[in-house]
């Protein structure tokens, strides 16, 4: 994403914005959001996407609310097929490099909030295996990289850390993923199912996959209280 870190921020008030109302959005939404990040999908083309879903829904006035941000799902990935053939930029009013924000003080403040909440979460359990040594390597690790920030004279590239933070989230997932039963996450999964029919013509199949996946480690990181670590939380 080329340094640009406010995505998911970005991405919620610009949908908020159009709704016209302040809607908290939902898991499914937090997880789609997430599915775009992870599949390349530039910032610009999801705002362009949800100003398009939203500029045909209001061309045709209803009397029911857009509720949901998948509902302009189609329209981004539209939006953003356009802009790679189009080589148009990605970057609204940002020039490459540029991270406000996210100064190493507010990245190892970050670091450590994340790595004191890891410490005091009840992870699971059971027939011998726990989460606990995987979650308290991870908030060790943390709170190393938040003193290399700290100290080092030429701290680590943005897409360095978040590249580590990626492969903590991995372990946490797996080790979560290994201790929830299979019934609990069949539920989770048809939960997810339910939120999705409305939308699932508008999503290609590889997407519905996508975040029926982001979908469950979102719940799994609520369910146990853990933050999640990406940089695009901060």
């Amino acid at each position: 994403m080329d340094n640009y870190f406010n995505y998911f921020t970005e991405i919620e008030e610009h949908f908020q914005k159009r709704r016209g109302s302040g809607l908290l959005l939902s898991t499914l939404d937090w997880a789609l959001i997430e599915t775009w990040k992870d599949a390349g999908i530039p910032l610009g083309a999801a705002l362009r996407g949800i100003d398009e879903a939203f500029d045909r829904y209001e061309a045709r006035p209803r009397t029911k609310k857009v509720n949901s941000l998948a509902y302009c799902s189609q329209e981004v990935l539209a939006a953003a097929e356009e802009m790679k053939e189009a080589a148009v930029g990605t970057q609204r009013d940002q020039k490459p490099g540029t991270t406000l924000g996210f100064e190493p003080a507010s990245v190892a403040a970050f670091f450590r909030r994340n790595a004191a909440s890891i410490e005091v979460a009840k992870v699971p359990e059971a027939s011998g295996l726990s989460a606990r040594p995987v979650a308290l390597e991870s908030a060790r690790s943390l709170k190393e990289l938040a003193d290399e920030l700290e100290t080092a004279e030429t701290p680590r590239r943005l897409e360095d850390l978040e590249r580590r933070m990626t492969v903590l989230e991995e372990k946490l997932i797996a080790i979560l993923l290994a201790l929830t039963s299979d019934d609990e996450i069949v539920a989770v999964r048809a939960r997810a199912d339910r939120e999705l029919a409305p939308y699932r013509s508008k999503m290609p199949s590889t997407q519905i996959e996508q975040l029926h996946k982001q979908y469950v480690q979102k719940r799994l990181f609520e369910k146990y209280k853990l933050p999640r670590l990406s940089l695009f939380y901060l």
